[in-house]
């Protein structure tokens, strides 16, 4: 059975890793890794691989940045010859980003079959973009694989049949579980005792001159009670000095995900714009106050330490307010987020 991989990002990385070391013994897979080069992370070294137990892609189509548009049409394109000469028997995409739903869509086309990692998430919300990506791949995918309750309900709404639904568990914790010990062996400068942890990249919050400067105001209220670390891409801190020296803001250069793991798991808080980050903290234990207004990731508001504080300042405040008073959201890990989504994976691929 050949099985090919499809990842653009390097959050598919994390979850392609759990799934490709599961298929790896089953002696009958022959796997092959295509990177579409939708983002380029130079982070995304050998010693990462080397970590998540991988080998470096085996096709990278280089599609590099464009619009939605113009990006999702050139993978497409880069993607069919691949397709066309591989010839595998089933192609697996991951998560919600353009290459997703890209490849998705040639596969559709010709004829072969589709894997969803991470299938059934909705926010509900048609202007985040993802949204659009996880809505379409999961009607033309075969296989999906739901990382919680909340999946398997969302796809049986849409009409996708029961057969096709399989609820694995989460495997970008299988990714966190694995990495973890190694993370914690990083070596970091010395941190603060308690500190705020911030990441911040949707063009919602990012791109819009008003909204930003709400956001690093409340940001700058949180720093008079906590050590506000920010680790920022150099086009956001380029769009924070747009709006004067904010000096009380400890920025950061983009971190690895090792180091970045390391120091979420030592956060006081985390405040995020990132689904992923409000899985991690969820698993980690760690209050997690989350700039949006909703989540396709409902389970770690429900069950999780995850908090949507939107962009109120006053919420903002009031949630940091129960933090340092300690009494933050107890939150519990989601049951099968437990280091095996990968394997459960592996195994309906395989078993009979």
């Amino acid at each position: 059975m050949k099985v090919l991989h499809i990842v653009g990002a390097r959050p598919n990385f994390m979850k392609v890793a759990p799934v490709m070391n599961a298929l790896k013994t089953r002696m009958h897979i022959v796997q092959t890794l295509v990177h579409t080069g939708q983002h380029y992370d130079a982070n995304m070294s050998d010693v990462f691989f080397g970590q998540l137990g991988i080998p470096a892609p085996d096709v990278n189509l280089a599609v590099g940045s464009g619009t939605h548009a113009r990006q999702t049409a050139e993978i497409m394109t880069r993607f069919e010859p691949v397709l066309l000469a591989r010839k595998p028997d089933l192609v697996l995409v991951y998560g919600d980003v353009n290459s997703t739903v890209a490849a998705a869509l040639v596969c559709a086309k010709l004829g072969v079959r589709v894997g969803h990692v991470e299938a059934g998430l909705r926010s509900f919300d048609r202007t985040m973009p993802e949204e659009i990506n996880r809505l379409v791949t999961d009607q033309l995918a075969d296989l999906l694989f739901t990382p919680s309750e909340d999946g398997d309900f969302n796809l049986r709404k849409e009409g996708i049949p029961a057969e096709k639904i399989f609820r694995v568990g989460n495997v970008m914790i299988d990714s966190l579980v694995a990495l973890l010990p190694a993370a914690r062996r990083q070596k970091q400068n010395r941190l603060p005792q308690s500190f705020a942890l911030v990441t911040l990249h949707r063009p919602a919050n990012v791109d819009d001159g008003a909204i930003l400067q709400g956001i690093l105001q409340s940001l700058l209220e949180v720093s008079r009670d906590l050590p506000v670390l920010f680790p920022a891409h150099p086009r956001t801190r380029k769009r924070i000095a747009d709006f004067g020296p904010h000096d009380q803001l400890q920025l950061l250069d983009p971190l690895s995900y090792l180091e970045f793991l390391a120091m979420q798991s030592k956060a006081t808080v985390v405040i995020t714009d990132s689904g992923g980050i409000q899985e991690e903290t969820t698993y980690l234990g760690i209050p997690c106050l989350t700039l949006r207004d909703n989540t396709e990731r409902p389970v770690t508001v429900s069950l999780g330490t995850n908090v949507l504080v939107g962009r109120d300042p006053d919420k903002l405040r009031h949630e940091l307010s129960r933090v340092l008073a300690g009494q933050a959201k107890k939150g519990t890990i989601p049951p099968l987020w437990d280091g095996q989504a990968g394997e459960r994976i592996a195994a309906v691929l395989t078993d009979p």
